[in-house]
């Protein structure tokens, strides 16, 4: 299962929400993780009200 909070300090280079929805689908493309959980709300300042619909999105 991958973790957002996994993702989030794996990759220290992102420093916006739209960086962090890029990320996001070049690991779910990447890996074989078939499960992803949103563990922490990512604390940015672009940070959308549906940011879970939009990273669920991203990753599957």
């Amino acid at each position: 299962m991958l973790l957002l909070s996994e993702v989030m300090i794996a990759n220290p280079q992102v420093d916006d929400f739209e960086s962090l929805v890029e990320t996001l689908k070049a690991i779910s493309k990447a890996s074989d993780e078939r499960f992803f959980r949103m563990d922490v709300k990512p604390d940015y300042g672009d940070t959308p009200e549906n940011w879970e619909d939009r990273l669920e999105a991203a990753f599957y």
